[in-house]
């Protein structure tokens, strides 16, 4: 029923999925070439196609990204020429793309999936002269190579950075766990090494004591992979290049056909009116914070590499309370079995552990039921090791549909963490954002899951646009806030006592403890990536842009050897370009929905949990979401909501 996660030969892998490419090729040129003109004996087929190269690639890509080494790498950058060959050829398909446009149906989700092609089609240049699509042809294979280079340079230069510490002093502070992650013996001494995996980074950026070590650390980790700089540099002169080619002012403009927003001026307007509303709590916000640190430790001059440790002390000094004290509550194992308890409930399925192969030891994979019947399966990876690429995503494999000879798949995917590993007596203990991180990802995870589309093209977050993508995944990770949620699982790893209500109502206290500043700093993102993508920068102009949107989103001006760009792999290695944008415009969606579906004794209203599946989730990107969250609901959603999340004074 479902795939087994196994590559056989990944010396081969390269040849073998060539070989694939070319039976495809000829099925295509079959399609194409008869007298079938139906969407069952057209885009079925084709679909089926696409699924057999999903099945086939993603477990080689997604092995790239966790258990990364020379040999995953030399496969996939040989892979990457050959697949968007594949699609640059594709896209360029005449006759297919003719045969495509006459055909008729009565079905809305197969209406959809053809508006979808074509509209494609018209992206991928089928009008342009021939000169000009062999040029879109090399555009696309020169992105995506480029694509794979920024991210492996970030990658090895995240490995290539060690601090050791010898002085005990100077990791005074930290939580015990992160000091056991930390601890190891060189020449019979004991030393503390951090690296720049995001576990061990945070670590010392929040607890260090030593200043001049954060400031270390920080400057390694600003500055990593420096050649990313003409990296960057070839990808926008590509992605302007192609635009224009297509007929568009900029490459911004191109993307937002594919998007919810209706025009580039809404989107700067939307950021710009977000920022305004922010700007007077978030100058209160860091004045308060550089007082106390002058207070605290006579600071004159607060600098960027302060902020994550002097916030984590104000937070205590508040609140009484810091991630230390939450942190023996959250253990791995029982967080992952209090989401899967808590999505059970609320959408009526069940989870039931499996052993099967996987890539490593530590992964844990669920089949999904509902009714009794088989509906899905789910894979878990959440704990950071060097082989891996860092941050957390979602990867769907397999997709609801039914294919071409009447046959229904079932859908699976994977959560990818990197969560601090179990080290001698002490397990995987999360911080609560590590939770709300497992949230987020399983949300998006259940918008693949739960889709019952029988279209694979609209199936699961397939066609859903990539500015509201976000919106199940943010939606699900406020609920992580919540102390009749948490209070599920939320038990002391030693003494197995459950987390009293004092520490959960701190939890929510101090959820928007700085929400001010941090909605400036993903505006900055944002607004950073919007408007690179409105015009084509070169490398000097780049940081020039990102200083002057500064002047308004960073209050804090971050130190001049600081190249954030350098490592913004969302918009230069992960499909977010000119798209930045999308977790706020998406989440004007999610706090909206939040609103409506939280109960404060339950956490959740169930009843709005299965109208929330029922219009949202399954649904998929068989319809646009404006739509599917009016006749859910039926109104649009209200941006004050976004507004009242975050508790921002207005």
């Amino acid at each position: 029923m479902f795939q087994t996660f196994a590559i056989n030969d990944l010396e081969t892998f390269p040849q073998q999925l060539e070989a694939m490419l070319n039976r495809h090729r000829e099925t295509i040129d079959n399609i194409t070439k008869s007298n079938e003109n139906s969407y069952e004996k057209v885009i079925k087929p084709l679909q089926d196609l696409d699924e057999e190269r999903e099945l086939f690639f993603t477990p080689l890509a997604h092995l790239n990204s966790v258990m990364n080494s020379p040999q995953t790498q030399k496969a996939y950058e040989e892979c990457i020429p050959l697949l968007s060959k594949f699609s640059s050829q594709m896209a360029q398909n005449v006759a297919l793309f003719e045969k495509i446009k006459q055909i008729q149906t009565n079905d809305e989700e197969a209406q959809r999936v053809l508006e979808h092609e074509i509209r494609d089609f018209v992206l991928s240049g089928i009008h342009l002269p021939k000169e000009k699509k062999k040029r879109m042809e090399e555009i696309v294979l020169q992105l995506s190579e480029l694509g794979n280079r920024f991210s492996q340079n970030l990658l090895n230069a995240t490995k290539a950075y060690e601090l050791i510490i010898e002085d005990e002093k100077d990791i005074k502070g930290l939580p015990q766990s992160d000091i056991d992650a930390a601890a190891e013996e060189i020449k019979g001494k004991k030393v503390y090494k951090f690296s720049l995996q995001i576990p061990s980074y945070l670590a010392y950026m929040t607890y260090g004591p030593n200043r001049e070590y954060r400031e270390k650390l920080y400057k390694a980790y600003n500055t990593r992979a420096p050649e990313n700089a003409e990296v960057i540099n070839q990808i926008l002169k590509l992605k302007n290049e192609k635009a224009q080619l297509l007929g568009f002012d900029n490459y911004a403009q191109y993307a937002l056909e594919e998007r919810d927003a209706p025009t580039q001026e809404d989107v700067v307007a939307f950021l710009e009116a977000l920022a305004m509303q922010s700007l007077p709590q978030a100058k209160k916000e860091l004045d308060e914070l550089s007082v106390f640190a002058k207070k605290l430790d006579k600071i004159e001059t607060l600098e960027s590499y302060d902020v994550g440790y002097y916030s984590e002390k104000l937070k205590k000094e508040k609140f009484d309370f810091d991630d230390t004290m939450t942190k023996p509550y959250f253990e791995q194992n029982n967080v992952l079995k209090g989401l899967l308890e808590i999505v059970a409930e609320l959408f009526d399925v069940t989870f039931k552990q499996l052993d099967v192969p996987t890539w490593h030891p530590c992964v844990k994979s669920f089949d999904i039921y509902e009714n009794n019947m088989l509906a899905g399966r789910i894979y878990f990876d959440l704990e950071a090791r060097k082989e891996k690429q860092g941050g957390a995503w979602m990867n769907d494999w397999e997709t609801h549909y039914v294919d071409a000879q009447g046959k229904k798949h079932l859908p699976s995917a994977f959560i990818v963490c990197n969560f601090s590993p179990s080290f001698n007596e002490t397990p995987s203990l999360l911080r609560h954002d590590d939770v709300v991180t497992l949230f987020h990802e399983m949300g998006h995870a259940i918008h693949h899951l739960f889709g019952k589309s029988k279209e694979r093209s609209v199936s699961g977050i397939n066609a859903v646009a990539w500015d509201v993508v976000e919106f199940p995944s943010q939606f699900l990770e406020n609920f992580a806030y919540e102390g009749a949620i948490l209070k599920r699982f939320a038990y002391h790893y030693k003494s197995g006592a459950p987390i009293d209500d004092l520490l959960l109502n701190k939890i929510k206290e101090t959820k928007n403890f700085q929400a001010a500043l941090g909605m400036l700093r993903q505006i900055e993102f944002a607004l950073f990536d919007f408007k690179l993508h409105q015009k084509l920068h070169q490398k000097d102009e780049i940081q020039t842009l990102l200083d002057t949107i500064r002047k308004t989103t960073a209050l804090l001006k971050p130190p001049s050897y600081s190249k954030f760009q350098h490592g913004f792999s969302h918009i230069f290695a992960g499909g977010y370009a000119a798209g930045y944008y999308s977790y706020k415009w998406a989440e004007v969606l999610s706090a909206d929905a939040f609103f409506e579906c939280l109960d404060e004794d339950e956490g959740f209203n169930k009843i709005q949990a299965r109208g929330y599946k029922e219009h949202i989730l399954s649904k998929g990107g068989s319809q646009e979401m404006s739509r599917l969250y009016e006749e859910w609901l039926g109104r649009k959603p209200d941006i004050k909501s976004l507004i009242r999340l975050y508790e921002i004074e207005s």
